[in-house]
């Protein structure tokens, strides 16, 4: 118990931008563009030709993180890509030059302190073929721990049979799967600023990914296979309980899907970026205090700046305190006490 508390806190959900993006990715003009200002700690990223957001050097120096690092008490940080990098409403060839060159940086990231970080890379899943292949090569790579994905891919949801090959071919090479919401199928336009889909769309895609997950029954065929969805989960814990009920009382429900949505929802990891101690107390309910692994968001402006604090306001038993500080997240990405598994 002491030993697992003395253990480095994982933070598996945090994002990185590269520093710059070549002029021309697989011959044509990059879609994703970094301008520095004369404030040589900030930058805007630009996609096809338009401000998306505005970041500071914490996305791309490893200094800037450490030092955020060390302030929260946290002993690795997981990093993975912006999720709008992802592209997967791309053609493929570009979605695959902006993989390549995004995977280059994050393994020159973790390269300048291996003890203190890992990645998550990206794949163009549009094209599941060359994803495979794309996961096959990162998971060689001592760098990578698997790679981050979209709720849906270019539209198409995550439990769509022409994925299957992807996840069985992750179980296989033991890659963790970090899902993040990216344009939400199943949100209209809402008053207010455009971060108000972010805000509010975002769980509620998550929630729906996790869904299709359960009831094309990809855990169950590959339980294996270790996947986590951000923010909670989203939406999710508060539909399992109505698909449960759907699950005994409608027979075409419980036919199709091989086990109670609820029980497969357990078989998911969750970061705990839900902002409140109440609703990760839920959280530890619903989904089980051996599923929930600490998630920041970091480096951007909604990030949780005190998950040690926040989980220290449960008040529960030091293991218990020990699974969401790390061993949780140990689980998910593959870790001995000591580091990462090899592959």
């Amino acid at each position: 118990m002491a030993a697992s508390m003395s253990l480095p806190a994982i933070d598996i959900h945090t994002h990185m931008v590269p520093g710059h993006f070549p002029a021309s990715l697989a011959g044509a003009p990059s879609a994703i563009e970094i301008r520095r200002g004369c404030d040589c700690g900030h930058a805007e990223v630009f996609v096809d030709g338009r401000q998306f957001r505005s970041i500071t050097d914490e996305c791309w120096d490893i200094g800037r993180r450490l030092e955020t690092m060390d302030r929260m008490g946290i002993g690795r940080q997981i990093l993975s890509p912006m999720p709008e990098l992802l592209s997967f409403w791309r053609p493929a060839d570009e979605a695959a030059a902006i993989a390549e060159h995004v995977n280059a940086e994050l393994a020159a990231m973790v390269e300048r302190a291996p003890g203190r970080f890992a990645a998550l890379g990206m794949v163009p899943l549009q094209d599941p073929d060359r994803a495979i292949r794309m996961l096959e090569k990162l998971m060689a790579e001592r760098s990578f721990l698997g790679v981050e994905i979209g709720t849906n891919i270019g539209g198409i949801p995550l439990g769509d049979a022409r994925f299957r090959p992807f996840f069985a071919a992750a179980e296989r090479v033991g890659a963790a799967i970090f899902v993040h919401p990216l344009k939400p199928l199943a949100c209209y336009p809402l008053p207010g600023p455009g971060a108000m889909e972010a805000l509010a769309c975002f769980p509620c895609e998550t929630a729906l990914a996790a869904v299709s997950i359960i009831a094309s029954n990809i855990a169950i065929d590959h339980p294996g296979l270790r996947i986590a969805f951000s923010h909670g989960g989203g939406a999710l814990s508060l539909l399992l309980p109505r698909l449960d009920h759907g699950w005994r009382t409608t027979p075409a429900v419980g036919a199709a899907i091989a086990d109670l949505p609820s029980l497969q929802a357990r078989r998911f990891f969750y970061d705990m970026l839900v902002y409140d101690g109440e609703t990760l107390r839920f959280l530890m309910r619903s989904l089980g205090k051996t599923q929930l692994c600490i998630g920041t968001d970091l480096p951007f402006a909604v990030a949780e700046r005190d998950p040690l604090g926040r989980i220290a306001g449960l008040e529960l038993l030091p293991a218990d305190e020990g699974l969401l500080r790390h061993g949780n997240a140990a689980r998910f990405l593959g870790f001995e006490e000591d580091g990462p598994q090899q592959h």
